[in-house]
């Protein structure tokens, strides 16, 4: 994800010179220097985000006679003070950051400083990182799919972890890369995760065994194991089973020849206050779990790739508003009105964000469908091919005017819907 306008800022502590303990001081002082003073803005204590945002805006909309642009506002300290909760909750853990999470140059160089490493998808990445300084030994090449051209990009920069969890992927690297140190992606039970990934990423248990033998005819070492649980994962069970997978996958190579020494313990940690897990309960099953499996002195190098845990609670994004309008909950829909399938759009999380009562299609005026207008949470409005899926089309019509089942409790009071829209410029 590119952000082109960013405005970074960190909090003082006490009103005069930063303490020793500041989040300014620990980025500045006995480090490598990828973090600068002119890259972040100085606030005082209690300064908060809001007060910052409401400053920018009104500075722009003064300076600019025309649309003010959408931006976002960091709190560098907030990226701080969660890579100090990981250390504690996981002090045997060595943290890589997800780059395609968030990859603005502010949250790179903190994140540099503070001494992670970086989990990269692709040679832009890579670039992207080593520009800032981070030398090739702390890159991890994780995507489960390259392109030959981009694992000789690797190899000609010195990245020499990458990923596979399939033949395929093997006889690429073999092909490319044949002295890579090799990392196998093992698949978990992630079926109550928010996003699931072993349906399409992750070798099963009964087929390690064969892509080990065939690294070791290749002359390929395959130095470790990684996996991933799945992002907004409810089930610490999953955790704790696989790293017991992964103790499998580990006896197997040293039996097959190959010197196992890293262990990947994936991401998806919550990054929000809230969260159903809470970071310190996964941390605490995590911990029990490489105690049994992965005991301290075993000469394992434990990591995990950790993307929004970091960076969900410091961003915030500034949007002008452009239009609004008052629509009553209890509105009826017009009988045999067609659902368009343009109306409600669902968020990444499944949660509705935002809301429009009007949809321009075709050059005409859209009634909103009837789960905007029931539903007591908000409906994000867009224009899209795509029809909502089931959840959302209760209380809708479909093409044939049939009314689907749905809660028809309405609401006396009227509800303002806002539609927000970001600038041309910045729009996908």
């Amino acid at each position: 994800m590119r952000f082109k306008c960013v405005a970074y800022f960190l909090r003082r502590r006490g009103g005069g010179a930063a303490a020793p303990s500041s989040p300014k001081r620990l980025l500045l002082l006995g480090m490598a220097g990828y973090l600068s003073e002119t890259d972040f803005v100085m606030v005082e204590e209690g300064f908060s985000t809001r007060d910052l945002l409401e400053e920018l805006t009104l500075g722009a909309s003064q300076a600019t006679a025309g649309d003010v642009a959408a931006f976002f506002v960091a709190d560098l300290g907030a990226v701080v003070r969660k890579h100090f909760c990981f250390l504690k909750c996981l002090p045997r853990v060595r943290p890589f950051y997800t780059v395609k999470c968030n990859s603005s140059p502010g949250v790179l160089k903190v994140l540099a400083e503070l001494g992670l490493g970086f989990s990269c998808a692709n040679k832009a990445e890579m670039e992207l990182v080593q520009r800032i300084g981070v030398p090739a030994s702390k890159i991890i090449y994780a995507n489960p799919c390259k392109q030959i051209a981009q694992i000789k990009y690797a190899a000609k920069h010195g990245v020499r972890l990458l990923s596979f969890d399939n033949e395929m992927e093997l006889a690429k690297v073999v092909k490319g890369y044949p002295s890579a140190r090799m990392v196998l992606g093992i698949a978990t039970d992630d079926r109550h995760s928010l996003s699931p990934l072993s349906f399409k990423f992750g070798a099963s248990l009964q087929s390690c065994r064969h892509l080990l033998e065939n690294a070791k005819r290749s002359h390929v070492e395959v130095v470790g194991v990684s996996f991933h649980v799945g992002s907004g994962c409810p089930d610490l069970h999953a955790y704790a089973q696989s790293i017991a997978d992964a103790r499998l996958v580990f006896e197997m190579g040293a039996e097959l020849g190959h010197r196992m020494h890293l262990l990947d313990l994936g991401g998806g940690f919550p990054g929000l206050e809230g969260a159903k897990v809470r970071f310190e309960e996964i941390a605490s099953v995590i911990n029990s779990a490489l105690d049994l499996y992965f005991p301290e002195g075993c000469g394992v190098d434990i990591l995990a790739r950790l993307g929004r845990y970091y960076v969900t609670s410091a961003f915030t994004l500034a949007v002008s508003i452009i239009a609004k309008k008052e629509v009553l909950l209890d509105q009826p829909v017009r009988e045999g009105k067609r659902f368009e399938g343009s109306c409600c759009l669902q968020s990444r999380m499944r949660t509705p964000r935002a809301c429009a009562s009007l949809c321009p299609v075709a050059g005409r005026s859209q009634t909103p469908c009837a789960w905007a207008l029931s539903s007591p949470r908000r409906a994000s409005c867009e224009r899209t091919p795509f029809p909502p899926p089931r959840e959302l089309q209760r209380g809708c019509r479909d093409a044939s005017g049939r009314r689907e089942e749905s809660s028809k409790q309405g609401h006396p009071l009227a509800r303002t819907l806002v539609l927000a829209l970001l600038p041309p410029t910045l729009r996908l």
